[in-house]
């Protein structure tokens, strides 16, 4: 009995691994069928010579194209701040200020004196026979001498140094622009940088290139500059300078100038791109080329719906393009009025029939 249970069960898992197996077979069989059903959609353009924007990328650092460190010009206890970090300041504005008591008397006391030494002054002319009231009259050696016995001299030079005295207890922007590192405060005693004003409408952007990319750039190019927080904001901006030396790291020092869009600040790391337009080039989008067997490859369009396999080499890169050729060396040729497959293209072979997206 043991012996004819173990056949039947031998048997019907026989019967089940074929049933299972032709399964397989069919649903495999369908599978080719479906797929061979599938259409092969893609895009073409038609291939012209035209204008390549050859680029160079790097990285940079933008400094404001104005900016100074200000500060006290002399001691004391600071007694009225007005700036504050990021505040937009007119040329010629107040920013802070020490305590001017002082200032102010020593000011108020050489006014003073030079009141007296002006009397002095007359009585001197009178004593030399001069109208004091017609000092025009007076040869100009008569005046200085006059104006030195009388004390007069020493007095206008102690009211215009009282004078420097007390302006110096004010810190003024130089110029228009933006409040930065405030880094003293009210009642604290005034020394080193009080603040940092920044013109920052436009910016100076510093970066590097190699020796070998050295004879691609030159000044007035234009540079395409985005922020890394926005890499898909660009400004535009020209190179102004090129230091003609190579540092100890086989680089060479650039800088050029962009203009604000209200999203860049001092110090702000930034991509640089320098173009470049290459006229005549047969250019094709980057989605276009594709590899097979390690070489590089387009597929053109036939007119009877295949898709032509076509060896290239790609002479040039730029951020969504190549300029390419035809691999001669490998039979390729490629002319202009080609239809290139740009899309679609990543599972083609030679001779795969395709579609015309959206065709009629």
């Amino acid at each position: 009995m043991r012996k004819i249970a173990f056949i039947i069960a031998a048997c019907s898992a026989m019967f089940a691994g074929c049933r299972s197996a032709n399964q397989q077979t069919e649903q495999g069989e369908l599978g080719k069928l479906q797929h061979s059903a599938d259409r092969n959609e893609v895009e073409v353009i038609e291939l012209k010579r035209t204008t390549f924007t050859k680029e160079l990328i790097s990285n940079g650092r933008l400094t404001a194209r104005q900016k100074s460190v200000l500060a006290f010009k002399s001691s004391g206890t600071i007694a009225e701040v007005h700036a504050a970090n990021g505040q937009s300041v007119a040329a010629g504005t107040a920013l802070a200020a020490l305590d001017k008591t002082a200032a102010q008397a020593t000011l108020s006391q050489a006014e003073m004196n030079l009141s007296k030494a002006t009397l002095d002054l007359q009585d001197v002319l009178i004593g030399l026979g001069y109208k004091a009231a017609d000092t025009l009259s007076v040869p100009a050696d008569v005046m200085k001498i006059a104006r030195i016995r009388s004390g007069y001299a020493a007095a206008v030079a102690e009211v215009e140094r009282a004078r420097r005295e007390l302006a110096a207890c004010t810190v003024t922007a130089p110029f228009a622009g933006k409040v930065a590192g405030v880094k003293q405060r009210r009642h604290e005693q005034a020394g080193g940088e009080f603040c940092t004003l920044i013109d920052d409408k436009s910016f100076v952007v510093n970066f590097n290139i190699l020796e070998t990319e050295y004879g691609f750039i030159k000044p007035g190019q234009t540079v395409k500059i985005s922020t890394f927080n926005e890499p898909n904001v660009q400004v535009s901006g020209r190179v102004t300078n090129i230091n003609p030396t190579i540092d100890d790291k086989g680089q060479v020092a650039v800088q050029a100038e962009v203009a604000n869009n209200g999203r860049m600040i001092d110090g702000m790391n930034v991509k640089v791109i320098v173009e470049e337009n290459v006229p005549g080039q047969l250019v094709v989008p980057k989605s276009a080329v594709v590899i097979r067997d390690n070489l590089e490859v387009l597929f053109r369009y036939n007119d009877n719906g295949s898709a032509m396999w076509t060896y290239v080499h790609t002479l040039l890169a730029n951020t969504d393009s190549f300029v390419v050729e035809a691999n001669i060396s490998r039979g390729a040729e490629l002319n202009e009025g080609d239809r290139v497959i740009v899309s679609g293209n990543l599972n083609l072979a030679d001779g795969s029939k395709v579609v015309l997206k959206n065709a009629e």
